[in-house]
Order: structure tokens, then sequence, then C-alpha cells
């Protein structure tokens, strides 16, 4: 099945690209990547060993890259067994005098650091961490903006081998202690106050009731000293400016499998779980993701909009490995002047700093079109090679406005994974073309398949996104009582020792694939299943819709599907415009994809990463308790839709 092609790689950018470089070493030419791929899943021994050299990891591989287990091929396998490696000396090898990163907000502040600078800063606060008794395996937990100090603090705990944790401080307080209260950490680093939408926040007051549910927390880290005295009086704490001496840094060699991070997920339906994931696993798919997929190269400037708690930042942080200079922004991406919204801050950005590399998401791309800001028009993209996009589906009509108002000359890659594997089971490719609404490719290394109910494999058809294959950066565990047990039956439970992600998905017969969302929201009216995705896509199309959620409801032994939108001032619904959108979809689609109610609600319930929340609209339409709302940025939005039975329906 052909898809339209929106843009192709010069062809002395492909033979320049790491990518090619590494398949014409290993005996494959530019044209045969599935042939790549498929050998990077039969040889994982070879393959990953291939990428350890090839992307230049520090650390001792030791003589054995893969232990397969045939009673548990999954998650009974090994990587590097006997390999020693540190993730801070990863990230932290090149010239000193080389700037590193770079710091912004959305006030248009700016610092740089040298790479030695920065070593000197992860090298006291190690010290730091090492008088008061931090050791390897021992949590030390981060609540900060997207700053240096936070930067700092993660490389310093891998340095001495201790697993990183972290939330955003514009997290609910409830919300944070769900996450990091889970692993008890030994220290944390936070601020007594946070800039967000042009406006000061207070966080002191919060710290010590989050230090109360925190029971081994020997030792507060205080980026700044406002309002501090009051908040934390019955706790010690030291100031960042003063913790530790000045030396040289250290980095502890420590084993492939050795706990590097611990994320969380959306925690929607219940509490987050705490995924623990490995240094090697980390470095291994990252370096990559980033030098083979992403084609980042030495000097290039990558940015990517997010807070330090989602995995995207972890991901992204991975980038300083690579020779190419980190750019973290702080704040908001769009700002509401008066009446008015501005939409330029990212690509203030994007021109001043000349990045090569920006990742932004779908739900951004739908405001700036909102707004009708035009990238194109304003600021000089010259230097920007590739951009990309995570957090939900793109669009096929977003992959329009990208290159009709950002640019028209871009690598643009959908990217799909999760904080389940830390990276990615599709991204982009800088030898393949980017298709309408299409992932790229499978990640080299990763078994990604669709499967049926059967099991049996799916091509230009729906179904469950499986991995059939071991890959290095699955979880160790999740953290915390039985983590195992609740690891194994989370990804396993359905197809034994088969990873079924939990994603509705399409693997097209050229390679790309399109994820239609999460299969605990799709959507099943009259057994057949439909991705919530698609009546997405047209409904983003119309300038009458600012935003929408579809999701399910159960009525008698059928499933009815409901269309919520928010509109765009100055239009409203009416039977006419909801009779023309029942048409539009079921000419787009299908009659099944026809919404049985359309309401017109004033928000639309987000996670605090921006992901829509169908589920928990569900919950409150049938009456039930959301088990964990701070999870959600605007909880306060489905009061509308407890009530929605009781309210005029079109």
């Amino acid at each position: 099945m052909s898809s339209e092609i929106l843009w192709s790689p010069q062809s002395d950018n492909a033979e320049k690209s790491a990518l090619s470089k590494f398949s014409n070493q290993l005996g494959f030419n530019n044209t045969s990547f599935q042939e790549l791929h498929a050998w990077s899943i039969k040889n994982k021994e070879e393959f990953w060993r291939a990428v350890w050299d090839f992307t230049k990891i520090v650390g001792d591989p030791g003589s054995i890259s893969f232990v397969p287990n045939k009673i548990a091929p999954m998650t009974g396998a090994k990587f590097f067994p006997e390999a020693k490696l540190n993730l801070a000396e990863n990230l932290l090898q090149g010239e000193d005098d080389f700037i590193a990163v770079i710091e912004t907000d959305e006030q248009g502040k700016r610092q740089e650091f040298s790479r030695g600078q920065l070593k000197k800063k992860v090298a006291k606060i190690a010290n730091g961490l090492k008088e008061i008794g931090i050791k390897p395996g021992d949590r030390v937990a981060t609540i900060l903006p997207n700053r240096i100090e936070a930067l700092v603090s993660l490389l310093a705990s891998a340095s001495i081998g201790a697993i990183w944790t972290s939330c955003s401080p514009d997290f609910g307080t409830k919300g944070i202690i769900d996450r990091i209260g889970q692993t008890n950490p030994k220290a944390l680093f936070t601020t007594s106050n946070y800039r967000y939408n042009n406006k000061e926040h207070d966080f002191a007051n919060r710290i010590s009731e989050i230090a109360d549910s925190l029971k081994e927390l020997e030792s507060i880290i205080i980026v700044d000293d406002k309002n501090i005295e009051k908040s934390v009086i019955n706790y010690n704490y030291v100031l960042f400016n003063e913790f530790g001496s000045n030396c040289e840094i250290d980095f502890i060699s420590l084993p492939f499998s050795h706990p590097s991070y611990i994320l969380y997920t959306s925690g929607t339906t219940g509490a987050p779980k705490a995924i623990v994931h490995s240094i090697g696993g980390t470095i291994l798919q990252h370096f990559k993701e980033h030098k083979l997929h992403n084609d980042l190269r030495p000097n290039d400037k990558i940015m990517w909009y997010t807070n330090i708690a989602w995995m995207m930042y972890h991901w992204v942080v991975s980038s300083l490995g690579c020779g190419t200079t980190l750019v973290i922004y702080d704040g908001v991406p769009i700002i509401k002047k008066e009446n008015n919204f501005d939409g330029s801050l990212l690509w203030k950005v994007a021109d001043k700093e000349k990045l090569t590399h920006m990742g932004i998401s779908p739900k951004y791309i739908s405001t700036l079109e909102d707004i009708k800001e035009k990238p194109i028009e304003k600021y000089n993209l010259q230097s920007l090679r590739w951009l990309l996009a995570a957090g939900s589906p793109v669009a096929p009509s977003q992959f329009d406005w990208i290159y009709k108002n950002i640019k028209n000359d871009i690598g643009f890659a959908s990217i799909s994974g999760g904080s389940e594997l830390l990276s990615c089971f599709m991204l982009g490719s800088p030898l393949h073309p980017v298709r309408r609404g299409e992932l790229t490719v499978k990640g080299l290394g990763m078994a990604v398949e669709i499967f049926d109910s059967n099991d049996k494999s799916l091509v230009n058809k729906p179904g469950d996104l499986v991995c059939t294959e071991p890959f290095p950066s699955m979880p160790i565990t999740f953290w915390g009582k039985d983590g195992d047990e609740r690891y194994k039956k989370t990804y396993f439970s359905e197809r034994e020792e088969i990873w079924t992600h939990g994603d509705l998905a399409e693997i097209k017969s050229h390679g790309s694939g399109i994820i239609y969302g999460r299969t605990d929201n799709t959507l099943n009216p009259g057994g057949v299943r439909i991705g919530t995705a698609e009546i997405y896509n047209i409904c983003e199309t119309l300038k009458e819709i600012d935003d929408c959620l579809v999701f399910g409801n159960k009525v008698n032994n059928d499933e009815e599907i409901i269309l919520c939108i928010k509109s765009n001032k100055p239009y409203s619904l009416d039977e006419i415009f909801c009779k023309s959108l029942r048409k539009l979809i079921r000419e787009n689609t299908s009659p099944r994809h026809v919404p049985n109610k359309i309401y017109e609600v004033n928000d639309i319930p987000y996670t605090m990463n921006g992901k829509r929340v169908e589920g928990a609209a569900r919950w409150v339409i049938e009456g039930k308790k959301v088990p964990n709302l701070s999870s959600l940025s605007n909880a306060e939005c489905l009061e509308e839709y407890a009530i929605l039975n009781s309210k005029k329906s079109f």
C-alpha cells in the first residue's frame, strides 16, 4: 500500500549519516534497512556489541554481549553480563572547553556551560552526596524545574551509582508523593519557588509535607533560600551552592544491570508504577537512537520541550554523550498576553541557538495551529534538520501543517515508545522518507510486530503492538513489594514472554507504522476495534474545534462512542455542524466510527505530560471514582463529565 511522501533525505546527507556508515560497516547498503533490522533481531550478540563499539560507549563490555534463556526468552535474557561502565562518565565524555549545555527560559534569560564547568559542578555535588553517606543503589530524588541544577543532580547521582528519580514542582503535592514516595529516597534536591507561565510560584510551603512522607529521607538540598525556615525547620538542609567541596570528578564503574533511573507511569487508572531502568540499557539504547536514528552529529544542538519528570528528559539528556550541545528550557512554550497568545518562545530559542534538532508534542502543534503561529514566516530555522514529536499520535493533518508552517525541507520523526522502555519501538531514520501520518521505521534491535487476538502477525491491519524478542532497556523491575511479579503481570500476562505494549497500531508493508491509541481506550462498538486517533485526526482538521475527547460508554452489552468537543471561539455546536461532522467521519473512516453522542464541553482532561485522558472521562460518566486525580493537570474539568448524561447531546 502506498503512502504520501512529504519529505525524502538528500542522498549526500543520507550518506553522511551515522546510520549509513553503521550499515555499510556491517555489510548492508543504504537500501537494505529491513535486512539490517532483521539481522539485528536474529544476531543480538553481534548487533548490540557493534552498537557499543560504533557509538563509542565508555566502559568495559566484557567478552559476552548476550545470554539467551530458553525458559524465559524475554524476561530471563541478559545483556553484557560482565560489562562495567558509568552513566555520567558516558554523558560527560569529550573536551572540557566544548559548550555542553545552554540554559534558557520563558523570560529569554540564557546561560551557557562548558563541559569542564559542568564537570566541576557535578564533582562538587557528587562529593556532597558522598559526604552525607549516599552509596550506590541509594535513591536521590529531585523536584526542580528544567534548569542546570536538576541536570547536575542527575549526573552527580549517576557518577556515584545512586538511583535518580524526579518530579516537576508543578505536579500537585499528592502526585509527587505518589511517585517519589514509593522509592524512599535518602536525599532530596528541591526549590523554594519556581517560575511558570509568567508567575512566581511558592514551593517552600509544600516541602515539609513532602518530606514527612519520605520515611528514609536524611538530607534536603535547596537550590535557593527564599522563605525556607518556616517550611523545613524540622529538617536538616543545605543550600545547593554550599553543598559539597570542590574536587576532581570520580566515576564509579558499575555493572550493566545496575539501576540508573526510576521513572513512573502516568497513573491515571491507579497509583503510578515505579519503573527501574539499568545503566547499560539506558546508554546503549539512547546512543543507538540518537546517533543512528536521530542523525545526531558532533556539534549539533538539540532541545526537547519537557519537564524533568517525563521520560523525554532522560532521553534527551543522553545526547550529552554524543558530542552535541544540550539546550534546556524552563517554563511554558506559549504565554497568554492580555487577550493574545505568544507562541514565539521556543522558536526564538531555535533561531538564536541554531538548533539542529527540536522535540515537541502533538498538543503543542495543535495549539500553534489554533493561535495561527507560523514559524516559517518569522524565524531563521535554516540550521534545523530534524523536528521530533512524542507523547501521543501525530495526526496526518499535523504532518501537513508542519511542512507548510515550520519548514518544508525538514526531517520529521513521530516517535513512539514509553517510560516502560525508556526508548522507542518506532522512530525516525535519516535514510527513509517521511510518510504522512506514519512513524518511519522500527528501531534497530526492536522486534516490533502487530498481533491479532490469536497472536498471528498482521501487516496493513490494526492490532496489538508487541515486541517478541528481548532488548537491553527492558525494565529491571518495578520498585517496591512484588516488583518482579507486577512488572511481568503488566507486560507479559496477555502473552507469555511476549511484551504487549498496550497500543493499537499498524505496520505498513513498506515498514512504517501508525499508532491509533492505547488499547485500554480502544473503542469497540459492535465488537469492532476502533482506534481513537482515527476520529481525532478528522476533528483536528476543523477550524470549529479547539480540542476534543473520544471514549466508549457501555450500553447494555454493546458500546457507544461519545465525542466531547471544546469549541473554538466564536463557534459553538449545533445540529447542522454535528450532522456534517458525523458525515465527514463516516466518509473518511467507517459507519462504526460515527459518534452516538456529541457533547460540547469547556475543557479536555490531560495528564501532566500533555496526554488526553479518555479513561478518566469514561470512569466518571459511569459514576466511578477516578483513582489518581493527582496525575491530571486539570482534574477539576471532570466535574462536567460526571453530569454529561444530564446534558443535551447532539
